[in-house]
């Protein structure tokens, strides 16, 4: 038969039913694991040789044996069906990842700093992913990394014994600033020490936290100490606002003020900070090379944005040694 009409009118049903019959041998055997009847299958073969020309297969009351032409023809139809079903899998394979949930940790100082930006770029790829972020101090978010309830967290290095079996992956550094209202009195004085800055309110992380104990300790290498009339809060949104709509000076990672820093609704307080820089990364199990597509499409996300972040570093820490 021409090449053309055997192209146009071959079924994946003749291919089916041919391999079916091959490896059952029996026709009946075969139209029980299609759900046909045996009729159906007997029509479908012939069809099938038609569009050959030639004979597959001996029919015969003890069963069906591939012809030589039979066995010829059996390899190429495996190898189609074999490539119809690789097709579904990957197609399949596809789908899932775009469904799959990606269970994310952040820290409250983190969290504002990446995780807005990186949802707008991560749904551009997958519009119909669940992310589940769960924001918290950096203790419990390794405990749960750990058990396997986020597949990974924007944190920071912890002791030794708090890291075993997960790994950090730096994305970048950021000091401690101070950030006020932009009409404080503060910005009215000619120069602007830490002793000016402590006679108003503060705005602090809770104990326990890395920018509390390095707030304590940037105070104690200036000869000053806490002042017990702080705010303290993990909370970023609650600390801007009330920096935002009071006297109080909030000291914070410099991530979690730079949004409210670019629409100046809060400024930056012209005091040294020099040590109290804290790496910003990416915490992750060890043994994470199972991480689905999504997850790891948002790891590749975070490490961008990062890059600009570690920019913003540079250049501030630059403008500080001028």
């Amino acid at each position: 038969m021409d090449n053309d009409i055997f192209s146009s009118r071959i079924r994946l049903r003749h291919l089916q039913c041919f391999v079916t019959v091959a490896q059952e041998q029996h026709l009946r055997k075969a139209a029980e694991k299609l759900h046909l009847s045996q009729p159906a299958i007997s029509k479908t073969l012939a069809e099938l040789e038609e569009l050959v020309g030639a004979r597959l297969m001996e029919r015969g009351r003890f069963g069906a044996r591939l012809t030589r032409d039979g066995q010829a023809f059996l390899a190429h139809a495996v190898s189609v069906m074999d490539a119809l079903e690789s097709a579904r899998l990957a197609v399949q394979a596809k789908d899932q990842a775009i469904h799959e949930a990606v269970f994310v940790g952040a820290l409250p100082t983190v969290a504002p700093d990446l995780l807005p930006l990186a949802m707008g770029q991560f749904r551009t790829i997958y519009p119909n992913a669940r992310i589940d972020i769960q924001v918290a101090a950096n203790a419990p978010l390794l405990d749960r990394l750990r058990a396997g309830e986020l597949d990974l967290v924007l944190g920071r290095m912890a002791d030794p014994q708090m890291m075993v079996g997960l790994s950090f992956e730096l994305l970048y550094v950021e000091p401690l600033i101070a950030v006020a209202r932009p009409d404080h009195p503060l910005f009215e004085m000619g120069s602007v020490s830490l002793n000016d800055v402590i006679h108003y309110p503060l705005i602090v992380s809770t104990r326990g936290t890395v920018p509390r104990h390095n707030t304590e300790s940037y105070l104690q290498a200036h000869g000053l100490k806490l002042p017990s009339n702080c705010v303290e809060t993990l909370s970023v949104s609650v600390a801007r606002l009330i920096a935002i709509q009071s006297d109080a000076v909030w000291i914070a990672p410099m991530g979690a003020a730079r949004d409210d820093l670019s629409r100046q609704t809060l400024r930056q307080l012209p005091v040294a900070s020099d040590g109290t820089e804290e790496p910003v990364g990416l915490v992750y199990r060890s043994d994470s090379g199972g991480l689905g597509a999504t997850a790891q499409a948002l790891m590749r996300i975070l490490r961008e944005i990062a890059v600009s972040h570690r920019k913003a570093a540079q250049s501030w820490a630059r403008s500080r040694n001028h």
